[in-house]
């Protein structure tokens, strides 16, 4: 079992003819990933590497191959553009790649999104996998390996490198996925730990937060209250100076909110084991 997206998931690809778009379809598609369209508006009608289908809108896609899962490969300027396509085209599952799309814009994506039944994954992350099963996005296939561990992640390197250190002790992966750093998301801390918890294949949960907001402090409190599994985690830019961005849009810290400290206080008193150093975890879950 596993949450979010599986071998009967059903991808359309927005953006499936430019360079990242292709060069990532191919690569989900090698991994076992089924692929069923792809969008471009002014390629409708063509095929993508003579397999896939080109349609010109989101729509046409879904009436004609019955995708239910998008991966949005599109500039910033459209992307808020083609999560909402997508949203109206009836998708159940959106994974927005795309970075540098401005806060007010996923503002009102969000807003929207709120009113349907669409789960956005993203923007601005690395998307998530489902070992030998699905892969929607760029997490690398050969880390992974099938088993009980749920990853639920801010930042995409640390997530490549927790599942590898994994991988390399035997100690298999359900679903990892990677919500993303910015301001606003789709999906947070919450909702992966819910699905998790309700997910009857995944025994142990990673959480890798970072500095900025109160994302973790918030899911502390939900661990507290509502998950019975052993939770893991790990807060990245603990040596960031106060004030200043570190890498993510949202993880920069204010005074004594949103500091490594408080978020680790907060998840040790919920119970979660607390590592020093991503390479732990092997260490730590057996």
């Amino acid at each position: 079992m596993s949450i979010l997206a599986d071998k009967n998931t059903r991808v359309v690809v927005q953006g499936i003819t430019g360079r990242e778009g292709s060069f990532h379809t191919r690569q989900m598609m090698a991994y076992g990933t089924s692929i069923v369209a792809g969008t471009n508006p002014r390629k409708g009608g063509q095929k993508f590497d003579d397999q896939v289908p080109i349609f010109a809108t989101v729509r046409e896609a879904v009436e004609q191959t019955g995708a239910n899962a998008a991966v949005a490969f599109v500039p910033p300027r459209f992307a808020p553009d083609a999560i909402l396509e997508s949203a109206d085209a009836g998708i159940a599952l959106v994974v927005c790649l795309t970075e540098y799309i401005p806060v007010l814009e996923m503002v009102k994506v969000r807003a929207y999104l709120d009113s349907t039944n669409t789960r956005l994954i993203g923007p601005n992350c690395p998307g998530l996998i489902t070992p030998e099963q699905a892969k929607l996005g760029i997490i690398p296939g050969n880390v992974v390996m099938p088993g009980s561990v749920g990853i639920v992640s801010k930042s995409g390197t640390l997530t490549y490198e927790v599942i590898g250190a994994l991988t390399h002790k035997g100690v298999g992966q359900s679903t990892c996925v990677g919500i993303g750093g910015d301001p606003i998301q789709g999906t947070d801390f919450i909702d992966c730990l819910r699905l998790f918890q309700a997910d009857d294949e995944t025994e142990q949960i990673v959480l890798m937060g970072e500095i900025g907001g109160n994302a973790e402090e918030l899911a502390a409190a939900y661990i507290k209250e509502h998950v019975t599994k052993p939770v893991y985690a790990f807060i990245a830019g603990r040596t960031a100076p106060p004030g200043r961005r570190m890498g993510h849009a949202g993880a920069i810290v204010e005074g004594n909110v949103g500091t490594a400290e408080s978020k680790m206080e907060a998840l040790t008193a919920a119970g979660v084991v607390v590592v020093d150093h991503p390479d732990q975890f092997a260490d730590v879950i057996s």
